[in-house]
């Protein structure tokens, strides 16, 4: 593992430290570009362990970037300031620089020259595409990213994941005299639709990225054409995301027009037609994305920048929750008219601010017309925030070969019980017994019974109101043949691929794909989805089962090992009503014992989650880990984060978190992360009162925990709990943690003392056990 550590300062901060802060780690991708951008925010890619307070600082030379554009023919020129910590025998930490320079070849101005210079050590790629102009016409919100034509490419470009290519930079002529070490540059004809050049870096011997797969830079060309050759580059030209702070502006200008406070008939007008709500707010988010106007900030220092990020996180988790309702035929209002008040809430909060506030700005007004425009609908696998989930099996269930006959007469009583949603174990021909090393994908003859049982329980429990997630496996694949070298990477069955299929990185099966866009499970084949006829026969397998089976959703085995944005596409395919990611990696730990601040972890689940464009949840491994330790050692004070809110995924996007507290992998009988003896209620009580969709295993439903559960999920669904319900943390201490859940449940964990405060409601106590307590207002 590469202990690298990268940070982007576009402005010194106002206090020198040696503690570095991920930054804007916490918000969803979109905001995380923001942001990034952002003079008063510095971002830090990678979390790193502690490095001694004082570091021996190496710095780079910088030089100008060599270019035959004269000075008169640039249009753009601008350095950043790059940062590295990197550990050997001894820290220390490197200074150097990224250089961006845009110019015209020729007197006419027909072609453009870019060149992008890193002045450190090392091997380097730059990873980069392009946005059309139709792109930007049509206010293409999901991707701005596009692979450029051909011609553009320079020698040794590599095509990636069909949005991108890889070109690696070369090292400069004025390397030998310690200046600028490695560069790129491309040139093209200017009156090709081409209205931006997006670019990140990656240093390739670490696998370190500077800022991992997103437009972290934007070289604006189409703007710099038209404002002419006399622009004086420090005038910022360069088209950088503009600062969060005129999100928030936009969004007070669009609900509270003229001064007046308004969200609350704004509410009432518009609840009965939420199309039409979503389309506004998503109107004044890409507007703010397409950073077209400008805006004159006279103090930087009153963004109140640590105070507004909770707030601007919030609302771009609810704009992406209205979004993920288009699709949906049936629509619950009380989700709705959560997720509106919700809204209402943030921006007055967001109003108070910038009445408190002293920045100047230059008003422009925004039309109706540009307000209502229409959105790129994207389909959502979140449910209807209501789900309750069961997992339907454990790590044995395969050995009688008769499962889907041994589930069938429970359906009824897991309805009884309360349960939404069932999940499935993997549906496949397999080499494994249990599912997990899928071999011939159409093959639903497996160990848990034939595909004519698994349809009859299918059927079975849509009869009693339950939807079926089929367990899919799309990172592996195991091969029918050997190859001529006794490889078995060659596949057959309906879906005969050959080694083209494999990641050419795998070091075990010889592929001849592209590299992996994750990590890769060595006891199988990774699948390479940047093939397209990959993708393509995946989407139609999924099309399948959702038809010929009866699937409602997936579970998404094993997803650190390709790309979110692959999942995306093939969940805008098959179209799922709900759809669950396993992202799972290791917690952060300090000799031996597990860190309070676990933001790091959560990001890469949100991470992924941005990367599907919000169409699926992921389980929330997070929660799972802090729940280990705060019940095993009596920590309760780690059930609230350093601001207060629950530290897991549950805390910034409830709405994707899937809690749970054991499953087939870390209970039944293979017991590799076993939940704390005896404290199951206890993590039970959190999730089943808490926001999120909680999932229950299949050993603790059919147990002596039964009844206790059943009682929990029968409060959760009479006080309407949803996925998106608001939490308060009332108290984190020692031995005792408890909260209110939208002021209508009340819970304790721990064997503390606690009683939930009086004041206008009366609580009754409804549920209670081996240190937990929940109580119900009245």
């Amino acid at each position: 593992m590469s202990l690298a550590r990268w940070e982007l300062l576009f402005h010194r901060p106002p206090r020198e430290s040696h503690t570095f802060f991920s930054g804007d780690r916490r918000r969803p991708k979109l905001l995380r570009l923001i942001s990034f951008h952002n003079p008063a925010i510095s971002v830090g890619n990678i979390r790193q362990p502690r490095v001694p307070s004082i570091l021996p600082v190496l710095r780079a030379g910088i030089s100008e970037i060599p270019s035959a554009v004269s000075d008169a023919d640039v249009v753009f020129l601008e350095t950043f300031p790059l940062k590295r910590t990197r550990t050997v025998s001894f820290s220390r930490q490197v200074e150097g620089k990224v250089s961006v320079k845009v110019g015209r070849v020729d007197e006419e101005g027909s072609r453009l020259q870019v060149i992008v210079c890193c002045n450190l050590e090392g091997k380097w790629i730059l990873h980069w595409g392009v946005t059309y102009c139709d792109d930007v016409s049509s206010l293409k919100i999901c991707s701005e990213w596009d692979q450029p034509p051909p011609e553009m490419r320079p020698p040794g470009s590599i095509a990636i994941k069909g949005y991108a290519v890889e070109t690696p930079m070369k090292r400069s002529l004025f390397a030998a005299e310690g200046k600028v070490l490695h560069e790129f540059h491309v040139e093209f004809e200017s009156c090709k639709t081409i209205a931006a050049i997006n670019f990140v870096l990656k240093e390739e011997e670490k696998g370190a990225w500077f800022q991992h797969k997103g437009s972290d830079f934007k070289v604006q060309l189409v703007n710099q054409l038209q404002q002419g050759a006399h622009i004086e580059p420090k005038k910022k030209s360069f088209n950088i995301w503009p600062a969060k702070s005129r999100w928030l502006r936009q969004l007070w200008f669009f609900l509270f027009r003229q001064g007046n406070y308004s969200v609350k008939s704004f509410y009432h007008q518009r609840r009965k037609d939420l199309t039409a709500v979503e389309e506004q707010v998503l109107s004044i988010e890409q507007e703010f994305r397409d950073g077209n106007q400008q805006i004159v900030e006279t103090h930087q220092d009153c963004y109140q920048a640590s105070y507004t990020d909770d707030i601007i996180l919030a609302i771009r988790n609810l704009v992406t929750d209205i979004t993920s309702e288009r699709c949906k035929t049936e629509k619950c209002k009380e989700a709705q008219e959560s997720i509106l008040r919700e809204i209402e809430k943030l921006a007055a909060q967001a109003y108070s601010i910038f009445r408190r506030s002293t920045p100047a700005f230059i008003e422009e007004s925004v039309p109706e017309a540009e307000l209502s425009k229409p959105s790129k609908k994207s389909c959502s696998g979140t449910g209807s925030g209501y789900e309750i989930l069961c997992q339907g099996f454990n790590w044995e269930s395969h050995k009688s070969g008769r499962w889907y006959g041994e589930l069938m007469p429970k359906a009824d009583e897991l309805a009884s019980l309360g349960f939404t949603t069932v999940w499935l174990p993997p549906p496949t021909e397999s080499v494994s017994p249990e599912g997990y090393m899928p071999k011939d994908l159409y093959n639903l003859n497996s160990r848990y019974g034939s595909m004519e049982e698994l349809k009859d329980l299918v059927k079975r429990f849509h009869e009693v109101g339950i939807k079926v997630l089929g367990d899919v496996v799309l990172n592996h694949r195991c091969a029918h043949y050997q190859n001529a070298n006794g490889i078995w990477n060659i596949f057959g069955g309906r879906l005969t691929w050959d080694d083209r299929a494999i990641v050419a990185d795998d070091p075990h099966f010889q592929g001849r794909g592209n590299k992996s866009s994750g990590d890769n499970f060595h006891a199988a084949p990774n699948i390479d989805h940047s093939q397209e006829f990959v993708r393509k026969d995946l989407k139609d397998w999924l099309c399948w089962l959702r038809k010929e089976v009866g699937f409602d959703g997936w579970r998404l085995d094993f997803v650190r090992g390709f790309w979110g944005g692959y999942v995306k596409d093939y969940l805008l395919a098959s179209e799922p009503y709900f759809a669950v990611g396993e992202y799972w990696d290791s917690l952060s730990y300090e000799y031996g014992e597990m860190e309070y601040n676990q933001d790091a972890h959560r990001q890469r689940i949100i991470d992924w989650i941005n990367d599907t464009n919000g169409t699926a949840g992921a389980f929330d491994v997070t929660t799972k880990g802090i729940l280990h330790t705060a019940l095993e050692k009596c920590e309760y004070w780690r059930l609230s984060d350093e601001k207060g809110k629950p530290p897991g995924v549950l805390g910034w996007w409830p709405s994707r978190a899937v809690t749970f507290i054991e499953n087939h992998d870390t209970g039944s009988t293979q017991g590799h992360w076993r939940f704390p003896s005896g404290k199951e209620m206890q993590g039970y009580a959190y999730i089943l009162t808490h926001p999120g969709t909680p999932a229950v295993f299949y050993d603790h439903i059919f147990s002596h925990y039964q009844q206790e559960i059943s009682k929990l999920i029968s409060l959760r669904r009479r006080c309407k709990i949803h996925c998106r319900s608001m939490v308060k943390i009332t108290r984190a201490k020692r031995d005792v943690y408890a909260a209110e859940i939208d002021d209508i449940v009340a819970v304790q964990i721990g064997p503390g003392n606690y009683e939930p405060s009086s004041g206008t409601k009366k609580w009754i106590l409804f549920a209670e056990g081996k240190d937990y307590r929940v109580w119900e207002a009245s």
